[in-house]
């Protein structure tokens, strides 16, 4: 069992996640954080968190961190891991940063990060990299050797992420009217992003059309409609959707929206919509405003039957997952040749971020990949 168990040569695995407010005070200086160089006007910033103030100025990104946190440490026990796990955040308290401190503090030398993005694209992976990077050059800037850093692969495609959405799926379809059910179709929604963004996502090789991003998260809609077929015997319609646009109205992002979609289906006599966010790890705030708030609204306003299925959260299967993909690593960089669990059709991600994935605008040095400063 020690040998099974054995996440050598990484001595903690650190949390990574956006961050955000928890509280009305909070909520300016986290979108300063945020948008840090883009010179937005703080009235502007004021009238982007409003979504923030609708829920007391709250995020419950942080919380739900806090429960996934929770979820690891209890897995990791129960199984016999030991492996410290730490948290900190890009955008909020704690900071990377400080984190990355404390880490040094206590002895670490070789970290595994889980960043709370399960797809490839600059947003959800590179400039986690970057961050990384910049939190490691401050350590070094104060005489502190930093930890060499490796970053999970991504998991979108894993069993102990796809199946419990799959079973928020059938769950959501029970909580719609009986007479709307049998007919009722998926939006499987994810956060939108510039086009080119999207073009230049993932690997050299996958660039365009979409690049990894669009095809990674599509590849995911169809296991889990195929799973839902296979639960209920019904073969729904599906597509994927987008959700959270922001930047300027001149340049081209990832379409349909999702309350464009709801809009276009209700005008075909689709009785009901079932909005399955599955470009998202937790119930934070796209998933509470942009679905649970303003899609819902919209269906309201069109008289169009809609649920959301839950996201995975802290669930225990995704814990066990992360615990697989930590001993999966470790065992490859101790030079084993590990089984990698993935479903659909694009098999296991790469374990480090080849050169050219996911470019910058303006190159940024980052992190755990292969044209990285820091391993």
């Amino acid at each position: 069992m020690s040998d099974v168990l054995d996440s050598t040569p990484y001595d903690a695995l650190l949390l990574l996640s956006f961050g955000g407010p928890e509280g009305p005070d909070d909520v300016v200086p986290f979108l300063e954080n945020v948008t840090r160089g883009r010179g937005i006007p703080k009235e502007r910033l004021k009238e982007v968190g409003q979504h923030y103030f609708l829920f007391g100025g709250v995020s419950p990104i942080n919380e739900q961190n806090r429960a996934l946190l929770d979820a690891l440490r209890k897995d990791f026990v129960a199984h016999g891991l030991d492996l410290p796990v730490y948290w900190g955040n890009r955008n909020w308290a704690p900071y990377l940063t400080d984190t990355l401190r404390e880490i040094a503090a206590d002895g670490h030398r070789r970290l595994l990060v889980l960043a709370t993005s399960a797809y490839a694209s600059y947003s959800g992976c590179r400039q986690y990299r970057e961050n990384l990077a910049d939190a490691l050059a401050a350590l070094e800037a104060e005489g502190i050797e930093p930890p060499r850093v490796d970053k999970l692969r991504h998991y979108f495609n894993h069993p102990g992420f796809i199946d419990p959405m799959t079973e928020g799926v059938l769950n959501a379809l029970d909580a719609l009217p009986e007479g709307v059910r049998a007919g009722a179709e998926l939006a499987f929604t994810t956060h939108s992003i510039p086009t080119a963004a999207a073009d230049t996502s993932g690997p050299v090789e996958d660039h365009g059309d979409g690049g990894a991003y669009v095809r990674q998260h599509l590849d995911v809609a169809r296991v889990i409609a195929d799973a839902v077929r296979a639960e209920t015997g019904v073969d729904r319609p599906w597509q994927l959707v987008y959700q959270s646009r922001s930047g300027a109205p001149h340049i081209p992002w990832l379409e349909p929206d999702i309350c464009d979609h709801l809009e276009e289906r209700h005008a075909a006599g689709v009785p009901a919509v079932v909005m399955v966010p599955i470009g998202f790890v937790s119930d934070h705030m796209e998933v509470l405003y942009d679905l649970d708030t303003e899609a819902t609204a919209k269906a309201a306003e069109l008289g169009l039957p809609v649920t959301r299925s839950a996201t995975v959260g802290a669930d225990p299967r995704f814990a066990a997952a992360i615990r697989e993909l930590v001993l999966e690593r470790a065992a490859a960089e101790r030079g084993a040749a590990p089984e990698r669990c993935a479903l659909g059709a694009l098999g296991p991600s790469h374990d480090l971020c080849p050169v050219g994935c996911c470019p910058a605008r303006t190159p940024r040095p980052a992190a755990a990949g292969a044209d990285s400063t820091y391993a």
